[in-house]
């Protein structure tokens, strides 16, 4: 991309939850469901006397990709890191429900889910341990009829339990500003030392867990630059392909011996992750 395209593009990573949202649909289509106005906020921030947000960070909108019913869920990263707790968790199960029961009544309806969270909300603990579990349980049913496109762009990335979430859509689009994984680099460092993963060394972190190197371990489907008309150009490519014959998440033969060839007395480099992630999917 040369400076006057850079300048010409519409950054994807720029834009808040609603935006993004709003981004993916088509022109004129988007309604948004249980917005603002509701004042549907987390019970349980306010009485350990943390400010609490009236969409608690879950942007639930419903509207049409090219022509056809789909629901966006995007997860606000500028609120509370986009941590999940019970509501925000209960907006996106709720939401992925409907559309399961909308294909059993003959309505095709798929689903796109912008991850931008740092995995459950702390101060809500098993509650949004639970809700995380109920998206879970709500991608797979509904992957069973339409895609369930996910998205993580940055400049918060994906991690915890909802890394999980990412790993079951049926397509997963990254960026070069994204990063993925299960546990996040303070939370590494804290366990097993900065000898074995240094959270202050930006480089390092991107070369394990960002966007570029999750691609090319295939745990990732499409690589895009931060341009938002290429995102929703991929986004409705995926939807036209419809649900894949096999998705990854029922891949874990493969990914079990994958990690049986981790030497874990060695340090990790990204050069044999992706070897080894290359050779076994």
């Amino acid at each position: 991309m040369n400076t006057a395209e850079l300048l010409q593009r519409e950054s994807f990573i720029e834009l808040g939850a609603r935006q993004r949202a709003r981004a993916l649909l088509d022109a004129g289509t988007m309604r948004e469901l249980i917005g603002p106005f509701d004042r549907l906020a987390s019970p349980w921030l306010a009485e350990q006397g943390v400010v609490t947000q009236a969409d608690d960070g879950v942007v639930v909108a419903r509207g049409c990709i090219d022509g056809r019913s789909a629901v966006v869920l995007a997860i606000e990263g500028a609120y509370q890191g986009g941590s999940m707790g019970e509501v925000g968790g209960a907006k996106i199960a709720g939401a992925l429900e409907l559309a399961a029961e909308d294909n059993r009544r003959g309505i095709p309806t798929c689903a796109v889910i912008v991850f931008e969270t740092g995995g459950v909300r702390l101060q809500e603990a098993n509650l949004g341990l639970a809700a995380i579990a109920e998206i879970h349980a709500a991608i797979a049913d509904l992957r069973r009829y339409r895609p369930v496109v996910g998205i993580t762009a940055g400049t918060v990335g994906c991690f915890g339990g909802m890394s999980i979430a990412a790993g079951m859509c049926s397509y997963l689009v990254v960026t070069r500003e994204a990063r993925l994984g299960l546990n996040g680099p303070q939370v590494i460092e804290q366990e097993a030392g900065i000898e074995e993963y240094d959270s202050r060394n930006r480089p390092f972190i991107w070369s394990m867990t960002g966007g570029e190197q999750r691609y090319a371990s295939r745990l990732a489907d499409a690589f895009l630059e931060d341009d938002a008309d290429a995102m929703r150009a991929k986004v409705r490519e995926f939807i036209r392909l419809g649900v894949p014959a096999r998705h990854r998440s029922d891949r874990e033969a493969d990914f079990l011996a994958c990690l049986a060839r981790v030497d874990a007395g060695e340090q990790a480099r990204p050069d044999v992750v992706r070897a080894i992630y290359q050779e076994g999917l």
